[in-house]
C-alpha cells in the first residue's frame, strides 16, 4: 500500500485525527459473511435455477485456466474502490483450481467463460477473493448465480461460513450479495494523505 494512503475500519479510533490532519477519505469498502442454514441452500438453489438455459454452470477445472486468464485479463481494469478492494491479475497459479482454492465460472452456448469466481477455503470457512462477468454479459444475474453454485458446493464440502468483500463503488455485486444473503458486517475506509 502507499505511503500516502492507510485502511482503516469506519470505527478506528485514528480516523478523526487523521481527519484533522487534513486526509481525506478516497474509497469506501465493506465485508459481508453469510452462514450456511437450509434456507440459504433453498435462495442459492432457487437463484442458480434461473439461469438461463444456454448457460452452464460449473466448478471450474485445470483445463479451464486459459479461460480463467483471458477472461480475467479483459476485465482487470473493471474493479472499482482504492487499494482495499484492487485485483491483481491472475496468474497460472493463482488461476488454477485446488482443494484451498476453488473456482466456479458460467459458459455461454459457444462453451465461453463469461462470469467467474473464486473462493479460498480454510477448513469450515471461506472467502470469496473475487467475482467478476464479462462486460457483454454484466446485469444478467451471472454473478449472483455463479457465486451461488460456489456457495452450494461449498456447502456440501463441508463450509458453513463463507466471507466475501468489495468497494461501495460496486452497486451490482453488493445487491448480488444481498440477494444471496450476505450481511455486511464491517466497512472500512481508504484515507489519502494531505498534499504537501
Amino acid at each position: 500500500m502507499p505511503a500516502d494512503s492507510v485502511v482503516l475500519r469506519h470505527d478506528d479510533q485514528r480516523y478523526p485525527s487523521l481527519i484533522e490532519e487534513g486526509w481525506t477519505v478516497i474509497a469506501r469498502s465493506w465485508a459481508a459473511r453469510v452462514e450456511v442454514t437450509s434456507q440459504q441452500l433453498a435462495r442459492w438453489t432457487e437463484i442458480l435455477a434461473s439461469l438461463p438455459p444456454q448457460t452452464t454452470c460449473r466448478e471450474l477445472e485445470a483445463a479451464d485456466v486459459p479461460a480463467a486468464l483471458s477472461l480475467d485479463a479483459d476485465t482487470v481494469s473493471d474493479y472499482p474502490g482504492g487499494v482495499a478492494t484492487a485485483h491483481s491479475p491472475m496468474t497460472v497459479a493463482s488461476a488454477a483450481p485446488s482443494a484451498s482454492r476453488r473456482g466456479f465460472g458460467v459458459f455461454d452456448s459457444d462453451a465461453n467463460l463469461v462470469a467467474m469466481t473464486f473462493v479460498d477455503v480454510d477448513g469450515n470457512r471461506a472467502e470469496v477473493d473475487f467475482t467478476v462477468v464479462a462486460q457483454h454479459r454484466r446485469c444478467s444475474g451471472l454473478a449472483t448465480a455463479v457465486k451461488a453454485a460456489s456457495l452450494l458446493a461449498l456447502s456440501c464440502d463441508g463450509v458453513t461460513v463463507v466471507r466475501t468483500g468489495g468497494s461501495d463503488e460496486n452497486r451490482g455485486i453488493l445487491a448480488a450479495n444481498a440477494a444471496l444473503g450476505f450481511e455486511v458486517d464491517e466497512h472500512w475506509l481508504t484515507l489519502s494523505a494531505p498534499q504537501a
